[in-house]
C-alpha cells in the first residue's frame, strides 16, 4: 500500500499558541494548569484547568466570523491553519479534489449548547434561538469550515470516539490515503470544554482532580496521590500526505505514519478493563499493521490521564505487549503538562511523538514524586525531566469513554 508521511504540524494548547512554543514547554516540563477564568468556579469542586492562555478570538478572527464559531471550532481553525502553512500548502499546487479534512472533537460545541439553553430557560418560554445554534454546536462543523476555507473537496467528516477521537481521525486519514482515496488530509482535533457543563459534568463523575491546593501539580500520572485528570482545551492539527505526492512538491517530511490500531474494551462505559485487555489488543494491532516487532519501538506516549484505574491498566498492557523490552522503552504522559484535551488529546500527543523523533528528546512525565507501589519501578517513565534519545519509532496511545482504544505508530522517515 501507499506510504504516508507527516508534512505539517500545528498546535494551539494550554502551553502555547503555536507548535514551537508548545514543544518548548513540553521539553521544559511546564505545567499548563491554572485557576479557571472561563467562568466563576467558586462553587465547583474543581477550580482549575489547563486553559489556553491569553486567548482573544479577535486576534484570529473578525467579529462576524467569531460569532459563527464555537470555541472548539475556533481552536480547530487556528491549529489547522498553522499545519497548513507549515506544510507549504498555501504556495503548492495540489489537486483539491484529492485533498480532504477529517477533524475530531469528543464533545463539539458544548459551550454554544449551554449558552442557548441558559438563554431559553431565562426567558418566558418563547423559543428565541440563534440561527447559528445548530451549525455552531455539531461536532462535524469544524471539518466543514476547514474544507470550505481551503477548498478541499475530498473526504470530509468528523470522528467522535470520546478521548480517542483525534487518533481515530489520524488513522482514518492514514487508511484513506493508503487506499488511494485521497492524497492528503488536514486532520487532528479540538476541544473547548472548560465551561460550566464540562467541569460540572466531569466533577459529578469524579473523573477530574479536585486538588485545588496544588493545582499546578494536580495532573500527576503514575503518582500514588493522583486523583483524576485535569481538563484541558485547545487543538492540534497534522497534514498527512502520500509520500510521492509530498516528494513531488518538495515538502519537508517530519516522520512517516506506519501503523494504526483500533480496539474496544467491551467492558464498562467509563472504567478501563482492569487488566488492560483493550489496551493490549490495540497496541498489538498497531504494531501488526506497522509490520514491526515490539522491540523496534523506542517511545510510548501513553494515554496516562492520572486516573487511579486508567494508569494501572495501561502499564499492565505495556508490559504484556513489550515483555522485557518494556524496560528499554521511554514512557511518558504529556497530559501531566497539557492536561487532558479530550477529543484533541490524540492529535497533540501524536505531535509530541513526532517531535521527539525529529529532535531526539522525549518529553517528561512531570509531577511524579511518589510512584504508585503497584507500578513497576524499573520502568522508565521519563520522570520530571526530558531525556535525550534517538527515537526511531514512537507509539501514541489514546483511549476513550465507551471503551474506545486507538494507537498510532510513527517512524523516522527514510527514503
Amino acid at each position: 500500500m501507499r506510504r504516508v508521511v507527516v508534512t505539517g504540524l500545528g498546535a494551539f494548547t494550554p502551553l502555547g499558541h503555536n507548535l514551537q512554543d508548545t514543544w518548548k514547554a513540553l521539553v521544559n516540563g511546564e505545567s499548563g494548569a491554572d485557576l479557571i477564568t472561563r467562568f466563576d468556579a467558586e462553587k465547583f469542586k474543581t477550580k482549575f484547568a489547563c486553559e489556553v492562555k491569553n486567548y482573544n478570538p479577535q486576534d484570529f478572527f473578525d467579529r462576524k466570523e467569531a460569532r459563527k464559531l464555537d470555541p472548539y471550532a475556533q481552536f480547530a481553525m487556528i491549529a489547522a491553519h498553522e499545519a497548513y502553512l507549515d506544510a507549504g500548502l498555501d504556495s503548492a499546487e495540489h489537486d483539491k479534489n484529492r485533498a480532504g479534512v477529517i477533524w475530531a472533537s469528543g464533545i463539539g460545541g458544548i459551550e454554544t449548547f449551554a449558552k442557548e439553553m441558559e438563554n431559553f430557560f431565562a426567558g418566558d418560554g418563547t423559543p428565541r434561538f440563534s440561527p447559528f445554534f445548530i451549525p455552531k454546536m455539531i461536532s462535524d462543523i469544524a471539518a466543514g469550515h476547514l474544507s470550505m476555507k481551503y477548498g478541499y473537496r475530498g473526504p470530509n467528516y468528523a470522528t467522535v470516539s470520546a478521548c480517542a477521537s483525534s487518533t481515530n481521525a489520524i488513522i482514518d486519514a492514514f487508511n484513506l490515503i493508503r487506499l488511494d482515496m485521497a492524497d492528503l488530509f488536514i486532520t487532528g482535533g479540538s476541544e473547548a470544554s472548560v465551561n460550566v457543563p464540562g467541569v460540572g459534568g466531569f466533577n459529578s463523575m469524579q473523573a477530574i482532580s479536585t486538588n485545588n491546593e496544588n493545582y499546578k501539580t494536580a495532573s500527576r500520572p503514575f503518582d500514588a496521590t493522583r486523583d483524576g485528570f485535569v481538563i484541558g482545551e485547545g487543538g492540534a492539527g497534522l497534514i498527512v500526505e502520500e509520500l510521492e505526492h509530498a516528494k513531488k512538491r518538495g515538502a519537508k517530511i517530519y516522520a512517516e505514519l506506519i501503523g494504526g490500531g483500533l480496539s474496544a474494551d467491551a467492558h464498562h462505559l467509563t472504567a478501563p478493563h482492569p487488566e488492560g485487555e483493550g489496551a493490549r489488543l490495540v497496541m498489538t494491532n498497531a504494531l501488526r499493521d506497522a509490520k514491526i516487532a515490539p522491540e523496534e519501538v523506542d517511545y510510548v506516549n501513553v494515554h496516562g490521564t492520572a486516573t487511579p484505574l486508567g494508569d494501572l491498566s495501561e502499564i499492565k498492557a505495556i508490559k504484556r505487549v513489550f515483555g522485557e523490552h518494556a524496560y528499554k522503552l521511554n514512557i511518558s504522559s504529556t497530559k501531566s503538562m497539557t492536561g487532558h484535551l479530550l477529543g484533541a488529546a490524540g492529535a497533540i500527543e501524536s505531535i509530541a511523538v513526532i517531535m521527539s523523533i525529529v529532535h531526539g528528546v522525549v518529553p517528561p512525565t512531570i509531577n511524579l514524586e511518589t510512584l504508585d507501589p503497584e507500578i513497576d519501578p524499573k520502568l522508565n517513565l521519563t520522570a520530571n525531566k526530558a531525556q535525550k534519545r534517538d527515537v526511531k519509532v514512537g507509539l501514541s496511545n489514546t483511549f476513550g469513554f465507551g471503551g474506545h482504544n486507538t494507537s498510532a505508530v510513527f517512524r523516522k522517515y527514510k527514503n
